[in-house]
């Protein structure tokens, strides 16, 4: 076995899902078969091995971007101590608001008056659903099909039995957990956020701007802590309407179970089974095919790179990982409009 065959497999399999940036593509194949950078990156914690991350604490001392892998291993090579100390001291909390358009038709088969509580929140981004307008468009053609909500515009390519929403959800409350909760109102931790949008990726980072701008204006409720001690607790705090009109809880992740331990993963997992078991909340996940497999078992089988879409445990679409397309499949529990696939 090659001495760093764990640094060779995770980059060239970053290199097959990073298709939308040529300059990440090459980075990570110049990675895979570099043995010197191999060896300084197999010194951080397996955690803080991920590709973004090392490529974004290389951005963040320089590098250019996009530019080739000389310039990447230039930095490594001649900085890795304070790329080092930046990999440790940071991680990729992308919050990425692009998801949203995946993740609403979830949060409306739940119910039209919400309280949000997001798991490894980040700066808390994604808290805000309905201060944008949501367009969906099919895979084959730019026009609108359906859309709701106002303010910046997010767009996703769709097939299959979506349950657009007629109109917005209302959402009564904004919470989040997140180990290092960043703070939107900071300069230097918004910089970060900036630096972790892949380069080419200008209208992303046009999106993270106005999302900043949003979440500055009703700045997000944040807890620091561990998901698995804090969301129990949490939950025991949600807000009581005593309106009489019904309202829901959803607890919603994208993009985070990723980064627990695989023993965590799994008690993540039967937690917030019993949760819904017990009527707490709903649970809307948005991860990779292996990171919850007992999600992933209940749907078809994924075809390409992507996450798996999950309400209550149950797999009801494939989702782009910064939410440009949603496959859906599961039969849809609203008044759907069936597009091609």
């Amino acid at each position: 076995m090659e001495p760093y065959a764990e640094v060779v497999a995770s980059y060239t399999s970053f290199a097959e899902e990073a298709g939308d940036s040529p300059c990440f593509v090459e980075w990570s194949l110049g990675v895979a078969g570099d043995p010197e950078v191999q060896r300084l990156i197999r010194t951080l914690p397996p955690v803080k091995q991920q590709p973004n991350l090392v490529f974004a604490a290389a951005r963040w001392h320089g590098t250019p971007a996009p530019g080739p892998y000389a310039g990447l291993r230039a930095t490594l090579l001649e900085r890795w101590p304070e790329v080092r100390e930046t990999i440790l001291a940071r991680s990729t909390q992308t919050n990425e608001v692009g998801r949203l358009a995946t993740l609403l038709p979830a949060f409306a088969t739940l119910g039209d008056r919400l309280h949000l509580i997001e798991v490894g929140a980040s700066a808390g981004l994604c808290l805000y659903p309905d201060t944008y307008r949501h367009e969906w468009v099919q895979y084959d053609d730019p026009t609108v099909m359906h859309h709701v909500g106002d303010g910046p515009v997010l767009t996703c390519r769709v097939s299959g039995p979506v349950p657009f929403p007629e109109r917005m959800p209302r959402v009564l409350s904004r919470a989040g957990i997140d180990l290092n909760p960043l703070d939107v109102t900071d300069a230097d931790e918004m910089a970060w956020l900036a630096n972790l949008v892949w380069p080419e990726q200008d209208a992303r980072r046009a999106r993270l701007a106005a999302a900043i701008d949003v979440a500055r204006r009703d700045p997000p409720n944040l807890t620091r802590g561990n998901l698995l001690d804090a969301l129990p607790r949490l939950l025991d705090r949600a807000p009581d309407e005593g309106s009489g009109e019904k309202a829901v809880t959803v607890v919603f992740h994208s993009a985070v179970i990723a980064y627990l331990e695989e023993p965590d993963r799994r008690r993540f997992a039967a937690l917030m089974a019993g949760l819904v078991a017990e009527g707490r909340c709903h649970w809307v996940s948005n991860e990779g095919p292996n990171v919850l497999p007992g999600v992933t078992s209940t749907g078809p089988a994924p075809t390409r790179p992507g996450f798996v879409l999950g309400i209550d445990g149950r797999s009801v679409a494939f989702t782009h990982g910064h939410g440009s397309t949603l496959r859906w499949h599961e039969p849809a529990t609203l008044d759907a409009r069936t597009v091609g696939s």
